[in-house]
């Protein structure tokens, strides 16, 4: 019951940040605007280790490994994602980190051997494929080359999200979870800074709004240190492919607010082949109830 409410949670939270995303996007430049996000969220985590009197990693593999994950997670993942989201909605970009489950059911199968890859699976994934090559048809007859390389951006966002969660839950279990936030994130804001502030000038100056301000502290509270502390827990109590279905769920909650709130509009391709994604995804979930998959020691859901 636990693990689930925190994956309900998770839902909520990760569904709002898009719109978050968004409204920041407004007036701060992309790559900034992550790493700042991250620097406010590393300050935090590391508050956290040392009134819970953790400490973070020693070793030069934990270190490696931090580095690597922080990188595809945090720079990779979340450079995409700002940067693409500018020239599409966040309803859209939503719906196109859906895929992340099916790329992680790939990368699942070579790395962790109570979550193998078979027929069934490989049918929910053709179907997010096509879903997919719809919304790219989409963007480049109606939104233009410009909207289509966002959502290339977001494709391959999910593509690095999915592979750093594999490795973690391969390789990084014996790490606390605000360990594995922080690290990660003191790893992956520095290429985001590095390559932001020359490209995109001096944060400073800035069009910082009250807006800007809230989209920034609320990613960085809410939608960082909140949400990857519950989510690093529950992979630790869950399989990486439930956690991932999070997707599933976050693109309703970003196509309604962006609807509400920034009044985005969804083609009806777009809606046809976000459909299919979610449908092949939860196709995903629903073969493996059916077929009364036994999960491994380790992999357990906690009551």
């Amino acid at each position: 019951m636990k693990s689930r409410l925190v994956w309900l949670l998770l839902c909520l939270i990760w569904g709002s940040t898009w719109l978050f995303i968004k409204l920041g996007l407004k007036d701060l430049p992309p790559l900034t605007f992550a790493g700042i996000r991250f620097i406010i969220a590393s300050l935090i985590l590391l508050g956290l280790l040392k009134i819970r009197k953790q400490s973070l990693p020693t070793s030069r593999r934990d270190w490696m490994l931090l580095a690597g994950v922080g990188v595809m997670s945090f720079s990779l993942n979340y450079g995409l994602v700002f940067w693409g989201e500018q020239y599409i909605s966040s309803g859209l970009a939503a719906l196109l980190q859906a895929t992340a489950p099916a790329f992680g059911l790939v990368f699942a199968h070579f790395y962790l051997p109570a979550e193998r890859i078979t027929p069934a699976k490989l049918v929910g994934v053709l179907i997010g494929v096509v879903g997919v090559g719809i919304i790219f048809s989409s963007q480049l007859s109606i939104a233009g080359p410009t909207a289509l390389k966002g959502s290339l951006a977001l494709l391959l966002s999910a593509v690095f999200v999915a592979y750093s969660n594999v490795i973690v839950k391969a390789y990084c279990k014996h790490l606390e979870p605000t360990v594995l936030a922080a690290g990660q994130m003191m790893c992956g804001l520095v290429p985001l800074l590095l390559i932001g502030i020359p490209l995109e000038g001096n944060p400073f100056n800035f069009h910082w709004t009250m807006m800007t301000v809230v989209a920034m502290f609320y990613l960085a509270i809410v939608g960082s240190v909140v949400a990857f502390v519950l989510y690093y827990w529950l992979m630790k109590n869950m399989d990486v492919t439930k956690t991932l279905l999070i997707a599933l769920v976050t693109p309703v909650v970003a196509v309604i607010l962006g609807m509400i709130v920034l009044k985005e509009r969804l083609e009806w391709r777009t809606l046809l082949g976000g459909a299919l994604i979610i449908s092949g995804i939860a196709l995903l979930r629903g073969r493996r109830k059916l077929s009364g998959h036994k999960r491994s020691p380790g992999l357990e859901v906690t009551k």
